[in-house]
C-alpha cells in the first residue's frame, strides 16, 4: 500500500500526530506504587538553610504583590469571569435535570442554550420595539412634564422656601457664559463624549466575553470542578469534593430561583401597571425585572420607581398600584420566595442584609447580586469545617 500523501497533500492517518485533550489525570490506584517526591518537595530546615528560606519568603511576597497589582488593574476582567461563572451555575440545574433524563452533558447544555436564545430572540422581537416606542414618547413629552412640574403646587411651595427657580436660572446663565468664553470647555465636553463612547465599547466587549465564557463554563463545568478537586490533598479530596458540590449546587439553585422570583415580580408588576393605567408600562417592566434580581431591596426600589412614574397619570393611578404592588411584595417574601428558593441557599436575615450592603459597597450591583450566595458558601464552610474542628478540640 502506498504511503504517499493524498490528493490534498495530507499524510496518511497513521503518520499524523494525535491531538491529546486537556483531561484530568487519573486518580492513583489504591495500594499502587507510592508517588515519588521531587527534590524541591521535601521540607526545608530553616535553621540549616537560612538563605534559601529567606529567598523563598522574598519570592512569595513578590508573587503576592504581583497578584495584588494584577487584580487591581484587571478588575473588569475579574468581574466578567465572576458574572460568567454565576450565569453558568444558574443554568447548570437545568442541564443536570436534563442529564438525569439520559441526555449527554453536551446535548443537555446545547438544549438549554438554544432555549435561552429563543427566549431572548422572542423578547427582542416582541417587547423591545414597544420599549423603544415608549422611550421616544417619554423623551418627546419631557419638556411638557418639566413645565407641569414647575407649575405644580408642590414645586411652588418648594420654590417659595428654597428659591429653586432662581438657583436653576443662575446655574444655566453661568453655564451659557462659560460656554461662550471658555475655549477649553468644548474640548472637555468632547473628551467626555469620547469617554462615554469608550464605556459603551467596553460594555459591548464585556457582554460578548461574558457570553463566550458562560458557554465554555457550562459545557466544561464537570472538568473544571474535577481539576479544582485534584488540587486538594488526596487525604482530603473526598471532603473537598463534597463541600464543593454542595456550594456549586446551592449557588446554582439560588441564581435560578432568584431569576424565577424576578420574572414573576416583573409579570405581576406589568399586570398591575396595565390594570391601574400606569403610563409607559412596557418600558418600566424592564427596570422592575432588573431591580428584582437584587435581593431584599430590589423589589422595594422597583415599587418606588414605578410609583413615582405612576404619578404622571395622577394619584388615582399611583396609589392603587403602590398598595397592590407592595402587598404582593409581602406575599412574595413570605409565600412565593420560600417555596421557589426551598432548594437554594439558606441565609439568616441579618447576614443577608449585611452581605448585600457590603457587596453593593464593594462591587456595585454585581456585588449585591453575588453577596447572598457567597455568604451562604461561607456559612457552609463554617458549619461543615470550622465548627466540627472546634468541637473536636
Amino acid at each position: 500500500m502506498s504511503t504517499s500523501p493524498g490528493a490534498q497533500g495530507r499524510p496518511p492517518a497513521r503518520f499524523r500526530p494525535t491531538r491529546h485533550r486537556f483531561e484530568v489525570p487519573p486518580e492513583p490506584a489504591a495500594g499502587g506504587e507510592p508517588v515519588r517526591r521531587a527534590p524541591w518537595d521535601h521540607p526545608v530546615n530553616t535553621r540549616t538553610h537560612p538563605i534559601q528560606t529567606g529567598f523563598l519568603l522574598t519570592v512569595g511576597v513578590g508573587i503576592a504583590l504581583l497578584g495584588y497589582y494584577v487584580l487591581t488593574n484587571v478588575g473588569g476582567l475579574v468581574g466578567w469571569i465572576v458574572t460568567a461563572a454565576f450565569i453558568c451555575l444558574g443554568m447548570d440545574p437545568l442541564v443536570r435535570r436534563l442529564e438525569t433524563k439520559g441526555l449527554p452533558r453536551a446535548v443537555a447544555a446545547g438544549v438549554v442554550i438554544l432555549a435561552l436564545a429563543l427566549v431572548i430572540t422572542a423578547f427582542i422581537m416582541v417587547v423591545v420595539p414597544r420599549m423603544i416606542e415608549q422611550a421616544q414618547q417619554l423623551v418627546a413629552r419631557a419638556p411638557e412634564l418639566v413645565t407641569e412640574f414647575m407649575n405644580s403646587e408642590l414645586f411652588q411651595g418648594l420654590d417659595d422656601r428654597f428659591d429653586i427657580a432662581a438657583s436653576v436660572q443662575h446655574t444655566t446663565g453661568a453655564f451659557q457664559d462659560r460656554l461662550a468664553t471658555d475655549e477649553n470647555l468644548l474640548g472637555g465636553m468632547f473628551g467626555s463624549v469620547v469617554s462615554v463612547s469608550g464605556v459603551v465599547i467596553n460594555a459591548v466587549t464585556g457582554t460578548l466575553i461574558v457570553m463566550a465564557l458562560s458557554l465554555y463554563f457550562l459545557f466544561s463545568l464537570p472538568t473544571i470542578k474535577a481539576w479544582c478537586y485534584r488540587l486538594a490533598p488526596a487525604s482530603k479530596r473526598a471532603r473537598v469534593k463534597h463541600l464543593g458540590d454542595q456550594m456549586t449546587k446551592g449557588v446554582g439553585n439560588y441564581v435560578m430561583g432568584q431569576a424565577c422570583v424576578a420574572l414573576l415580580n416583573a409579570l405581576v408588576a406589568f399586570i398591575l401597571m396595565n390594570v391601574t393605567g400606569v403610563p409607559y408600562a412596557t418600558l418600566l417592566v424592564l427596570f422592575v425585572a432588573l431591580l428584582a434580581f437584587i435581593p431584599l431591596v430590589g423589589g422595594v426600589l422597583a415599587g418606588i420607581l414605578v410609583t413615582l412614574m405612576a404619578t404622571l397619570g395622577g394619584w388615582d393611578t399611583a396609589i392603587p398600584f403602590a398598595l397592590c404592588y407592595f402587598a404582593y411584595l409581602q406575599l412574595e417574601a413570605y409565600v412565593v420566595s420560600p417555596r421557589i428558593m426551598a432548594r437554594a441557599v439558606a441565609v439568616p436575615g441579618a447576614v443577608a442584609v449585611i452581605a448585600v450592603a457590603a457587596g453593593g459597597a464593594l462591587w456595585g450591583i454585581l456585588g449585591a447580586l453575588i453577596a447572598i450566595p457567597t455568604a451562604a458558601a461561607g456559612l457552609l464552610l463554617v458549619r461543615e469545617v470550622f465548627v466540627p474542628r472546634q468541637d473536636a478540640r
